[in-house]
């Protein structure tokens, strides 16, 4: 702005109209940034806050891990009101779902920080201890995204109310833990109930979200279609069968399919206005449309600017080490995350056609769930004629079933083993959730 333009502009602030006199001067300011409402907190709070900051301080400098639980869970055996306390006066967005809660959670707080300070659970602690050990790193922050287990959103809508609860997705996984979807479906809704001022986002493409979350009453439903389709063939309120979830279905019941507020296309997102958002990510796939498009409606409703935030979360390349490219055996490999058959589907489609090497892992430790018969639900059959290599502690229960597919497998002792046998290129290696987290930990050393 030139000194003459500046000099018009102020004048013309300080012009007499007929609410303001003329001997009145003043000018317009740009309103501060959101801060948190100053709360006090009680001398048993900040003792908790100061001993769990000291426990995860301690856990790093030891090399025991990043002290997202440690801290947290000291906290709260010091206040077992911890969460509640340092949540108040904060917007909270949670962010649950089965698969892409780790990548939407990032996504959300990058939006957010467009505005303001956000606090988030990055580490993907994301039980009660961790979200405490997530919010006392800032207590100053107005803003926090919160990845959540499904089954333990409900225990934080006992603590207190998220401004914004996004419900992603539900299928199966670890059933030897979780339990069957019904349950988590039922779960996800009383703790919706819990919390009737959120402003819910969730999936109208899967019937189960849509169970959980039909009678709340502020939903912002997103489609963003549904790949993975063998736990939403029936009626999750009474059991009759649904069919294909990709059309307007309506059972029975009265559970049905509502109508869309954001709609996910193969290049960004359509708002219910009818207007396009471009979604320039540098994340791949489909499954990451969807998840910023979940982001960018969280974002949007708590204030921040379109603009900012889709920066934000294009720049994001990886999260939690998905997608990233890293350093193992001595070759550039990329890594990413697959754990049960609705997140195999998108991985397997996201390296369908390419001709660079590909490694599979599979484990099966208490993280993983020790059942490994989801293996035969999922589609390997379209990386049939492909050289694949594979590992893990269940590396021969995986050959067995890519042998079944007609998917010529070699089997290797470890992950080294099978990238120094694997092709010339960038190897994809695809592992689900403690070979994956072994691998990133490795990848940082």
């Amino acid at each position: 702005m030139t000194d003459t333009t500046r000099d018009s502009r102020e004048a013309a602030e300080r012009a007499p109209t007929e609410d303001r006199p003329a001997d009145q001067s003043w000018r317009v300011v740009p309103a501060p940034p959101p801060t948190r409402r100053a709360h006090r907190q009680d001398l048993r709070t900040t003792i908790a806050v100061d001993l769990g900051r000291l426990a995860a301080s301690m856990s790093r400098r030891l090399g025991m891990g990043s002290g997202g639980m440690i801290g947290g869970r000291l906290a709260l055996s010091v206040q077992p009101r911890a969460l509640r306390r340092l949540a108040t006066g904060r917007r909270v967005v949670m962010v649950t779902g089965t698969n892409g809660k780790t990548t939407t959670t990032q996504m959300v707080a990058e939006a957010l920080r467009s505005q303001a300070p956000a606090v988030s659970n990055g580490t993907g602690a994301n039980m009660l201890d961790g979200h405490v050990a997530a919010l006392m790193t800032r207590p100053d922050a107005p803003f926090a995204a919160l990845e959540v287990d499904e089954l333990h959103l409900a225990q934080v809508t006992e603590q207190f109310e998220p401004a914004v609860i996004l419900l992603l997705n539900l299928s199966r996984d670890q059933l030897d833990r979780v339990g069957e979807i019904r349950t988590v479906a039922a779960s996800l809704r009383r703790a919706l109930a819990q919390a009737p001022g959120a402003q819910v986002i969730a999936n109208r493409d899967d019937p189960n979200i849509v169970f959980a979350a039909a009678d709340h009453p502020a939903v912002t439903w997103v489609s963003g279609g549904v790949r993975w389709k063998d736990d939403a063939l029936n009626c999750p309120n009474c059991g009759a069968f649904i069919g294909d979830t990709d059309r307007d279905w309506q059972c029975a019941c009265g559970l049905a399919r509502p109508a869309a507020d954001w709609t996910v296309t193969g290049t960004g997102a359509v708002s219910a206005d009818g207007a396009h958002h471009e979604l320039a990510l540098s994340l791949p796939g489909h499954v990451n449309r969807v998840n910023a498009t979940f982001a960018l409606a969280a974002a949007l409703h708590l204030g921040c600017g379109e603009d900012a935030s889709l920066a934000r979360i294009g720049r994001i390349s990886q999260a939690g080490g998905r997608y990233q490219t890293v350093q193992l055996a001595g070759r550039d490999v990329r890594l990413l995350l697959a754990k049960n058959p609705a997140s195999w589907l998108e991985m397997l489609d996201l390296v369908e056609g390419d001709d660079d090497p590909l490694v599979l892992v599979v484990n099966s430790r208490e993280a993983d769930g020790y059942d490994v018969s989801w293996l035969w639900d999922v589609d390997f059959e379209v990386l049939r004629d492909r050289p694949v290599r594979v590992a893990g502690d269940r590396a021969l229960d995986l050959a067995v079933r890519l042998r079944y597919a007609e998917v010529p497998c070699a089997v290797a002792s470890d992950v080294d083993e099978a990238l120094a046998g694997a092709a010339t290129g960038v190897p994809d290696v695809i592992a689900n959730y403690t070979a994956f987290r072994d691998l990133v930990t490795r990848s940082r050393r």
